[in-house]
Order: structure tokens, then sequence, then C-alpha cells
């Protein structure tokens, strides 16, 4: 069956918030992330992100199930942990449209619905006008980390061939408990930026 593509913005995304709680413990379950899912948080994290009207999901569908996702927010509607480090480089939220992940299944990668999550959420951004900047943020994990499977590649070279730059110093703290672990511990990510117009 061929994977349908939908996006959708604010409280639209309501019937499908359960599934993408889910889809983003399953992902996030493995390395770099190692995310011991936590579902009250899931659903105040997703909440916040509906009850902003500019938000975008974009959903893979697999039939009617949720096989992979992608969400975007104005930066000011997210947040105080991501405002920081552009604040700190004068730069205005309200200049910038911060987009939150991609997750997908195993399975359906190497489609092109990466690319695709790209270009929608960017789509998006351009349609609700007077953003300069894209950015995101990634976990950065030691390259000699034991936890590292084999044969694993990290998502730079992609988000590079998309026009995005990693920024050498501009970061935010973020607390999650990982696998096994008894208590949340603080991990640092990276932002990268593109500008919109490039």
């Amino acid at each position: 069956m061929a994977i349908r593509v939908i996006t959708c913005s604010g409280e639209a995304v309501t019937p499908y918030l359960g599934d993408l709680a889910r889809l983003r413990i399953e992902v996030f379950r493995d390395y770099p992330y190692l995310y011991e899912g936590d579902a009250a948080y899931e659903q105040r994290y997703l909440t916040a992100y509906a009850r902003s009207p500019r938000s975008v999901f974009v959903l893979a569908l697999d039939g009617d199930a949720v096989v992979g996702a992608s969400t975007g927010i104005p930066l000011a509607d997210d947040g105080d942990a991501f405002h920081q480090p552009f604040l700190e480089h004068g730069m205005l939220l309200s200049d910038v449209f911060y987009f939150g992940e991609s997750v997908l299944l195993d399975a359906y990668r190497g489609q092109g619905l990466g690319h695709r999550f790209f270009d929608e959420r960017e789509a998006h951004a351009r349609h609700l006008g007077g953003f300069r900047w894209t950015a995101f943020c990634a976990v950065e994990r030691n390259p000699d980390d034991p936890r590292q499977p084999e044969g694993y590649r990290s998502n730079d070279t992609f988000w590079r061939k998309r026009g995005y730059q990693r920024q050498d110093n501009m970061f935010c703290t973020l607390d999650w408990k990982e696998r096994g672990d008894d208590a949340p511990s603080v991990h640092r990510l990276r932002f990268w930026l593109r500008p919109l117009d490039a």
C-alpha cells in the first residue's frame, strides 16, 4: 500500500496524538537518544504543539497507521529551553520557525520521506510568512560511545545537503531518562540553522 503524507495544524492533529506519542517513544528508544518513554511527558509535549494554531504536523500513513511524523512550530510558541540560545545571539524569536522532530519507523526509511518532512515544514513556514530562519536541534554523543550500534551513521550529511549549518556555539539542554536508568539525566543538543529563503 502506498504511503500517504498529510499535514495538519493546531488542534486538527488531536485524533493522532496518541499514535504520535507511541511513535516518538518507539523511535527515540534507539541510539542516539536512548529515551525511556514517558507517556505523560509525551502528552504534555504534543498538546503544547497542538495548542499553537501555527504549528504543523506532517504525518506519514500506511493505511490508518501513523508510521512517521514530523513537527514544526514558531519558536516564540515553543518552550523557554529553546529560546535562550537565540536570545543570547541577538536573534528575534519571531524570525525563527522551529522543527521539533522527524520520526520514522525503520521499515519506511530510505523512501524519501525524510526529505518530504523537511519540504512540507519549510513550505508551511513560508506560507505563514515573516520567518527568516528554520532551525532544529539534535542530541550529540561521544563518537566513542560504546552504545553506538555497528554501522551507525548520523544525519549530519543529510542535514547539510538540505542547507542546514551546524552551529558551533548554540546549544540547549534537556532532561530525559535513558533506557535502564533510574532517574533523568541532562543532555546537550546542538542547533542547526538554515535561512528560509536559501
